[in-house]
């Protein structure tokens, strides 16, 4: 069946599209689903600043998670870190060569970076689970501004069509007004049989 057959014309009626463009109707939708349809309707935009909506969510300790996870995750920190275990492995090694706090196998220094990783692993996975909820909301979002792009789209071909419909249907009578006019103007130039 025609869907330009099925919409009411001259206006496009918002409930009618989303209706037909889901083939199902409105109630029996999921309830996130029936939300962006009712946007639609509604004519209220559905686009927002997920991330920034949900940074200003965000608790103390999930930012410096972050900011953990930020500092850790750079080349900064690994070089820094680099010449920190070279000092501490020189200066262990060959200026206190005697005296040494931590001598040869470095007992104090592994201590320090099993600490360190025991630390700093959960939290830079506190990090990646917030972010990878922040991309669950952005894919949510941009699922949810693609579904009422869709609703538009089919909305302007409607109306296109409707427009197109009108525009045909006025062609027509105007050439059946037209064909009727010079049938007269013909039967008039033409002279009677009598």
């Amino acid at each position: 069946m025609n869907l330009s057959n099925r919409i009411p014309r001259p206006w496009v009626d918002r409930r009618n599209t989303a209706r037909l463009l889901l083939t199902t109707e409105l109630d029996k939708l999921p309830a996130d689903e029936r939300e962006i349809v009712e946007r639609f309707i509604n004519r209220k935009h559905i686009a927002r600043n997920v991330l920034h909506e949900f940074d200003q969510s965000m608790s103390f300790g999930e930012r410096l998670a972050d900011k953990v996870a930020e500092v850790g995750g750079s080349w900064t920190f690994i070089l820094a870190f680099l010449f920190v275990m070279s000092a501490w492995m020189g200066f262990n090694s060959f200026v206190l060569h005697r005296a040494a706090f931590d001598p040869y196998p470095y007992i104090l220094l592994n201590l320090a970076l099993s600490c360190l990783a025991a630390l700093q692993a959960p939290v830079i996975m506190m990090s990646q689970n917030r972010q990878a909820e922040a991309d669950r909301a952005q894919a949510k979002n941009d699922y949810e501004v693609n579904v009422r792009a869709e609703l538009e789209i089919l909305q302007v071909h409607e109306k296109i069509n409707a427009l197109r419909d009108s525009e045909l249907s006025e062609l027509l009578e105007t050439m059946r007004r037209q064909d009727m006019l010079l049938t007269a103007l013909n039967a008039r130039l033409t002279p009677g049989d009598g």
